[in-house]
C-alpha cells in the first residue's frame, strides 16, 4: 500500500482546522498543526514587543522559531511513513514556513528550501480566505486583510515548489470534506 501524504493550508481563518477534525473523525490519520500551541508557548514565555500580528514577535529569535516549527512538520512527516494507512493528513505543510517567513520578510538559508524539495507530499488542498468564517484569537493574530495577503503568498511558494494546490470550496464543512476525498480518487 502506497502511503498518500495530503497537505490541507490556507490562510488563517479558512477552516482548515475542522476540516482536519472532520477528516479525523472520519477514520483519516490526521497530523495536527503546531504553531498555535508555539506560539501560545512563546507569547507565555517570550519578548512582549508591541507587534502583535506577527508570532515572532513574541520570541528572541524568530529563525529558531521558524527551525523548529519547520522541524517539527518535517518530523510529523516522517512518521506517517510508519502508518499503517493508505493517506495521512497535515495541517500545513513546510513550506507553509517559507511562505510566512516571506510574508514576514524573514531572511533564510537554502536548508531551509532543500527540506522542502527532498520531502514531497502527494498533493495540496488549499482553503481559500472566507470573511464570513473569519475570526482572530489569542493564536491567530492576523486581520482578515494579511490573511489574503498570505494566501497569495502559500499559493505562490507552493507554486515555486512545484506544486498545483488544489482549491477548496467555500461551503460546509461536510462537502468540503467530501470534495477532498473525491479529489484524492484522482491523485
Amino acid at each position: 500500500m502506497s502511503l498518500k501524504k495530503i497537505v490541507i493550508t490556507g490562510a488563517p481563518g479558512t477552516g482548515k482546522t475542522v476540516v482536519i477534525d472532520g477528516l479525523e473523525s472520519n477514520g483519516y490519520y490526521c497530523f495536527h498543526e503546531i504553531i498555535r500551541t508555539m506560539t501560545a508557548q512563546a507569547k507565555a514565555t517570550g519578548s512582549k514587543k508591541a507587534q502583535v500580528t506577527n508570532p515572532l514577535a513574541f520570541v528572541d529569535d524568530p529563525l529558531k522559531f521558524n527551525q523548529l516549527l519547520l522541524q517539527g512538520r518535517l518530523t510529523h512527516f516522517k512518521e506517517a511513513d510508519n502508518l499503517d494507512s493508505p493517506v495521512a493528513f497535515f495541517d500545513r505543510g513546510m513550506p507553509d514556513v517559507l511562505a510566512y517567513m516571506d510574508y514576514f520578510k524573514q531572511s533564510y538559508d537554502k536548508d531551509f528550501k532543500n527540506v522542502c524539495k527532498q520531502n514531497r507530499y502527494d498533493a495540496v488542498f488549499i482553503m481559500p480566505p472566507w470573511k464570513e468564517i473569519y475570526v482572530s484569537d489569542n493564536e491567530r493574530l492576523e486581520t482578515f486583510i494579511e490573511a489574503e495577503q498570505l494566501h497569495k503568498n502559500l499559493v505562490n511558494t507552493y507554486k515555486s515548489f512545484g506544486y498545483t494546490p488544489i482549491s477548496v470550496p467555500k461551503t460546509s464543512i461536510d462537502v468540503r470534506i467530501s470534495y477532498i476525498l473525491k479529489q484524492l480518487k484522482h491523485i
